[in-house]
């Protein structure tokens, strides 16, 4: 029988003073009044640190992450960074992947990272090499991380015959989840349809790249509602970017939140890659492109903060700091009083893991004891004060630590 764990002197959430923390079995058992009658469990004095649930991640992209040195990244557009993506692809091995893809999953997991929802693109020209490479380091790593795999067809599948064969063997072989790219297909509605229909053959959850534009004319969120609410989806459908929103008057931004809301339609917003990309045709006063999630979770809708892609084209940067995107996005939503930015940390939590089915991601009796603690006092503090983290634990087992930064005075 493993030791049980208490983590001292923790802020948590809806506590005015601090706590201990008591995990028993992978559990939260209990958040105590501070004691010293422990017997033999394992204690850890956090000295007042806030304890966070452990961070979600719900859309990245593993399989091409890490590859800029065999790029080209000149234009700075989606369209560019597609092209060499795809050109680079036909090279990668499932080494390669696993290579690449672990440097940025431990990443991920030295930022407090518990659960990922990971992207992965199948078509005929790399066949299962990616996902094959991803599914076997989500069982190597699942002592620090639950990594969900959604396949998807980032070179259409309308347009790109034997895409749907590999998509429906993926399912098969154990993906979660599945995707969508319509913006890069020929028939984007008839994309759409299939997706749901093998999302509905499989009895899967779908998650969409979506509307990844400017151009509010070219808009699909209202058919995937439409769809959404037709094959009884609601709860169960999450679209990522939808950068249209961004562009959007007031009046028309608030109608499509409720349209949203109303289906069960959530939206994976992704700071870094959408303000990279977006906007490039402007040479003043240039758009943003990132859609407002703050809003779209005051008219009821569900939405989280996610990282997207890390070192290639699509995203030249990246440490896989969930923080960090937090506190990009209140950068660039302009938020900052305390309750919003309370929101945006929980975008990267209790939020986020909503859309991954999961409705226990919070430091509270009887949740998991997926937690990570930040050098900070409260979740605003985390994401105003990048706050890092300096513990993280998977079901009560320690999984990163780094010590505190000190001063060394004269």
């Amino acid at each position: 029988m493993s030791r049980d764990l208490v983590l001292r002197h923790a802020r948590v959430d809806g506590h005015a003073t601090a706590v201990d923390i008591v995990v028993r079995d992978g559990i939260i058992a209990a958040l105590d009044v501070p004691s010293q009658a422990y017997g033999d469990a394992h204690v850890v004095d956090i000295a007042g640190r806030y304890v966070s649930p452990g961070f979600v991640e719900t859309h990245i992209h593993l399989d091409k992450s890490c590859i800029l040195d065999r790029v080209q990244n000149r234009e700075g557009t989606l369209a560019e960074a597609i092209r060499e993506v795809a050109k680079a692809k036909a090279a990668f091995t499932v080494d390669d992947v696993r290579t690449r893809a672990a440097r940025t999953l431990e990443r991920a997991i030295l930022q407090g990272t518990t659960r990922m929802r990971t992207h992965v693109e199948v078509d005929p020209g790399i066949g299962l090499t990616g996902f094959d490479a991803v599914r076997s380091l989500a069982r190597e790593y699942a002592w620090a991380i639950d990594v969900e795999l959604c396949v998807f067809p980032q070179e259409g599948l309308t347009n790109n015959p034997g895409t749907e064969e590999l998509m429906v063997e993926a399912l098969r072989r154990g993906a979660k989840v599945v995707g969508a790219a319509p913006y890069v297909d020929s028939d984007p509605h008839a994309q759409i349809d299939r997706v749901f229909a093998i999302a509905r053959d499989f009895d899967v959850p779908i998650d969409m790249h979506l509307d990844f534009t400017l151009d509010v004319s070219k808009m699909d969120v209202a058919y995937v509602c439409a769809k959404t609410r037709e094959h009884r989806y609601e709860g169960r459908v999450a679209i990522g970017h939808a950068s249209t929103l961004s562009a959007l008057p007031p009046e028309r931004l608030d109608a499509y939140a409720r349209m949203l809301a109303d289906a069960g339609v959530a939206v994976t917003v992704l700071p870094s890659t959408d303000l990279f990309l977006m906007g490039r045709a402007s040479d003043h006063l240039v758009p943003r492109g990132v859609a407002p999630a703050h809003r779209l979770v005051q008219a009821g809708a569900n939405a989280s903060l996610a990282t997207n892609n890390v070192m290639n084209p699509f995203t030249p940067f990246g440490d896989c700091s969930l923080v960090r995107m937090a506190n990009l996005y209140a950068n660039i939503a302009q938020l900052g009083a305390r309750e919003e930015l309370a929101l945006c940390h929980d975008l990267v939590t209790g939020r986020a893991a909503k859309i991954m089915g999961v409705n226990d991601c919070v430091v509270a009796a009887a949740a998991p004891a997926d937690l990570v603690v930040l050098d900070c006092e409260s979740a605003a503090d985390a994401i105003a004060e990048l706050a890092p983290p300096l513990y993280a634990f998977k079901a009560g087992r320690m999984t990163m630590s780094r010590a505190p930064a000190v001063l060394h005075r004269p």
